[in-house]
């Protein structure tokens, strides 16, 4: 009997449909971490086994062919199925495993989550974690992450967003540069005194609500300096470069301590909306399920953070 190789037809399938998603073999190979002839070498098992033709590639385009459409329909199918097989056979309901890829905020992600991270991977010994800071927002896709926590963000129609937690902002300067400037009394006041824009929220004007009107006033700014970074923000105002908004947790103990002054207390910021976003999927493995659960708990909980005020 002649022997033949065994083929994981699974994996010619997860290949195939990273294929797909990515839009070509060589993205496909960068996010399996593996080569462009070891892709295209699936891609021709899978179509050999089919017996028909499943993308038609030119040198600047991939297209799907109508069998490719249907085996693509049916290969996420078998892939999630695959998944939930894996994910649940020998394992108890509340026993993830494998590795849960994470994108989370600098300022969050190295701070205030930590001890609610450290309880999860205790509390699940099988579960590994790749926690990956990022502030801006991710590409599910090519960044090859499971979930995201965004801070703030947009919320796009094509992922799941599950609204966590709100944090509120304050308007601080420090006492050095409210030394030179006369303390402000109303928004407009405002406009007068130099920045520091924390260009992820905002950068040419703020708007602050004194909680009576639904309108916001809306004051025009001119940023002696412009960051993505809110500890960045945070110690530049402290430098007395210039005023800021900035998360109230963040700058906490710095205002008990006197080292910031909040503006205009009956005025605030809007709070910031905090989600946890995930793709669109027919299954989500139980290390998704409990991380979400997880954080659904303990994110309005945490210091500086408050329930949605719905």
């Amino acid at each position: 009997m002649k022997r033949t190789e065994r083929i994981d037809r699974v994996e010619l399938m997860r290949t195939f449909a990273r294929i797909v998603e990515s839009g070509s073999l060589s993205a496909a190979a960068r996010q399996l971490g593996t080569t462009q002839a070891t892709v295209s070498r699936r891609l021709q098992s899978l179509e050999t086994l089919l017996g028909v033709r499943l993308l038609l590639r030119t040198t600047h385009a991939t297209k799907l062919t109508d069998d490719g459409e249907r085996c693509y329909q049916h290969a996420r199918k078998v892939i999630d199925s695959w998944l939930a097989l894996e994910d649940e056979v020998g394992q108890s309901e509340d026993e993830p495993v494998g590795t849960l890829r994470v994108r989370a905020p600098h300022a969050f992600g190295q701070e205030q989550l930590l001890a609610p991270l450290s309880q999860f991977l205790m509390r699940y010994p099988q579960l590994s974690v790749d926690w990956m800071l990022y502030d801006r927002s991710a590409d599910f896709l090519s960044d090859n992450i499971d979930c995201a926590i965004r801070v703030g963000a947009e919320i796009d129609p094509n992922t799941v967003s599950v609204l966590l937690a709100e944090v509120p902002r304050c308007v601080v300067a420090a006492p050095e540069l409210l030394s030179r400037h006369a303390m402000p009394e109303v928004p407009d006041d405002l406009t007068a005194l130099p920045w520091i824009a924390l260009n992820t929220f905002y950068h040419q004007h703020i708007e602050l609500f004194d909680g009576a009107s639904p309108q916001p006033a809306r004051v025009a700014i001119s940023p002696r300096l412009s960051t993505d970074s809110l500890y960045v923000t945070r110690t530049m105002a402290l430098n007395g470069l210039g005023v800021a908004v900035v998360s109230s947790w963040t700058v906490e103990q710095d205002i008990r301590e006197g080292r910031l002054v909040p503006l205009l207390p009956g005025w605030q910021p809007a709070a910031l909306p905090v989600h946890l976003v995930y793709p669109w999927s027919r299954y989500y493995p139980a290390r998704l399920r409990r991380f979400l659960e997880m954080m659904r708990e303990v994110m309005p909980q945490i210091v500086g953070m408050r329930k949605p005020l719905l």
